[in-house]
């Protein structure tokens, strides 16, 4: 019998010096988009760093939590509702990005951003990686980094609106979020340009007008 093949342990790249750069949140049709900047020390390496997507939320909690105490520098930006409004989601992205990238206490000789797009206006040369969470180990700290702390966010958020169910599907378009939206209506944190969020708008005021 051929012996079981073992998965062979993912190796990113970190380079001194080199912070990474995502977000969480452009998607979902509530709640802010988040986005972080990291820079390691590659003298310290973190094992089982990884896109926050693969990862378990508890597995996330735990990497969080390490990131936080041993990253050489580690920034969090929080875009509003408005702030997405006024600039479009992309907008915010990229002004997010550079808000990030200029909050870090130590400086970085580059970046790497996951991606198509690198941000304006940043202090040092920069790389969009197209996929990046998964072969930068900066990138993946900041994807965990920003993941986890919109999470946090938003189970915050779902006791001040309850009803939606925020705390689970963390404001993404999910067939339970969809008929809160109808039922209840747009809150204060549901992003008025998005589609689904419209509509609802559309709906209330039309019944609204009708009373």
């Amino acid at each position: 019998m051929r012996p079981a093949r073992q998965a062979r342990p993912i190796s990113l790249i970190l380079d001194e010096g080199v912070a990474g750069i995502d977000e969480a949140g452009r998607g979902p049709l509530a709640g802010p988009l988040v986005v972080a900047a990291v820079l390691l020390d590659p003298r310290r390496p973190i094992p089982g760093l990884d896109d926050s997507k693969k990862l378990t939320a508890s597995r996330r909690d735990e990497l969080f939590a390490r990131i936080m105490a041993e990253g050489e520098a580690v920034s969090l930006v929080f875009m509003s509702t408005d702030d997405i409004a006024a600039l479009n989601i992309r907008g915010a992205t990229l002004a997010g990005m550079r808000r990030a990238a200029h909050a870090l206490s130590r400086a970085a000789i580059a970046f790497v951003v996951d991606g198509r797009d690198v941000p304006p206006g940043l202090d040092a040369p920069a790389s969009a990686i197209i996929g990046g969470d998964g072969r930068y180990a900066a990138i993946a700290a900041a994807s965990i980094i920003a993941k986890v702390a919109r999470d946090r966010a938003m189970q915050t958020l779902a006791n001040d609106y309850p009803g939606y169910g925020f705390e689970q599907h963390m404001g993404y378009g999910t067939k339970r979020h969809l008929q809160a939206l109808r039922r209840l209506g747009p809150t204060p944190i549901h992003r008025a340009g998005f589609a689904p969020v419209a509509d609802a708008l559309r709906l209330r005021q039309s019944s609204a007008a009708t009373c």
